[in-house]
């Protein structure tokens, strides 16, 4: 299983930004999905995941009425919504699997791919 995630980029406060992650190897689970974030000299955090069906969603509550977890199995696609960007929301985003998707750092199936830098400027 791979992930590639991309769509960040540099934006001022207040921006928004669509980060995406498209999966491969993965076609025939449905496992839940998750976005995490590690900022320099900081853990690796939780920040969102979804069900397979989509029909739960977990957030943090630092990101919670920010951002919007989605997926399109279809496509083998998982996207991050974010808006109202914050300064401290700076980091490097990940999507990988969770075994579960409580609201928390936990273990994750996969080894993690490269991540897409995210910088929000004061």
């Amino acid at each position: 299983v791979q992930f590639v995630e991309s769509g960040g980029g540099l934006v001022q406060t207040g921006g928004s930004l669509r980060l995406s992650c498209a999966i491969s190897g993965l076609t025939s689970s449905r496992y839940g999905m998750g976005w995490f974030r590690q900022a320099p000299g900081k853990e690796r955090e939780f920040v969102a995941a979804i069900t397979w069906s989509s029909s739960t969603a977990n957030y943090a509550d630092s990101v919670n009425g920010r951002f919007i977890i989605s997926r399109v199995n279809a496509n083998n696609t998982l996207y991050l919504d974010m808006s109202s960007l914050r300064p401290e929301d700076t980091a490097v985003y990940y999507c990988n699997s969770p075994l579960d998707i409580h609201p928390r750092m936990g273990p994750v199936r996969f080894s993690w791919g490269q991540g897409t830098q995210v910088t929000v400027s004061s």
